[in-house]
């Protein structure tokens, strides 16, 4: 089953981002997500990182918003991470709701680099994660959601996205 959430996530964000998808979208709106908060990565103990990002999002159902999403961690010293994921927010009610709680799956890959004394280290494989929030709407084009996921590489991000739909 985890297998099947994640193809049908990659395959929502491929969609998301393919030309003619986005053309056929196009009375679709959408909207700028910033991001930022804490992730701690589950090592030989909790290595705390800060975390930032954006994406776009398009809501496609009144309960379904799908769109990339780029994250950067900074963890101590040299400690790095990004990222680049397909994200899709299934809505408990309508998203656009005064308050949506929402759960969020996302595929893609993250890119670790790091410094060994003088030596550089950086890898990339695949990552996922999973988690919800609630989306709190603040005006008709504003929303600000507060959400908590887990993810692989092993990791938990507690994290606030404000969202600006564009005109």
């Amino acid at each position: 089953m985890c297998a099947r959430i994640l193809l049908a996530t990659l395959a929502a964000a491929f969609a998301c981002l393919s030309p003619t998808t986005a053309a056929a979208q196009s009375s679709a709106v959408p909207t700028v997500t910033l991001n930022a908060g804490w992730a701690g990565f589950v090592d030989d103990g909790r290595v705390d990182h800060g975390a930032f990002g954006g994406g776009l999002e398009w809501v496609l159902t009144p309960r379904l918003a799908i769109g990339p999403e780029v994250l950067y961690m900074v963890g101590p010293e040299d400690d790095r991470d990004l990222f680049v994921l397909g994200v899709a927010r299934l809505g408990i009610l309508p998203l656009r709701s005064r308050v949506a709680p929402f759960v969020t799956l996302g595929a893609g890959t993250m890119t670790h680099s790091d410094r060994f004394g003088s030596q550089s280290y950086r890898s990339t494989e695949g990552a996922f994660i999973a988690g919800g929030g609630a989306r709190i709407t603040v005006s008709p084009r504003v929303y600000v959601a507060p959400e908590f996921t887990v993810g692989w590489e092993p990791h938990i991000r507690a994290s606030v996205t404000v969202g600006i739909r564009l005109p």
